[in-house]
C-alpha cells in the first residue's frame, strides 16, 4: 500500500538534495524519521546566524571590502 503526500516544489528540491545516490524518497523519509537528532536543512538559530554575519562583516572590514 502506498500513500501520496503533497509538498511544495521548494520542499521537493530540498528533499532531492538530501537523497543519497540510488535512494528512493521512501527510503529518504524513513532515514530522516529515524535520525536521533532532528535535522534542520539550511537553517541556523538566530544566535548562530548573527555570529556568522558578524564574522563575515569583520572579514570584509579586514580585507577592505
Amino acid at each position: 500500500m502506498s500513500t501520496s503526500i503533497s509538498v511544495s516544489e521548494e520542499t521537493k528540491e530540498k528533499l532531492e538534495r538530501l537523497k543519497r545516490e540510488g535512494e528512493s524518497f521512501d527510503e529518504l523519509l524513513v532515514r530522516l524519521a529515524n535520525e536521533e537528532e532532528p535535522i534542520t536543512v539550511g537553517a541556523w538559530d538566530s544566535g548562530t546566524a548573527d555570529r556568522a554575519r558578524e564574522a563575515v562583516d569583520r572579514s570584509r572590514e579586514h580585507f577592505g571590502r
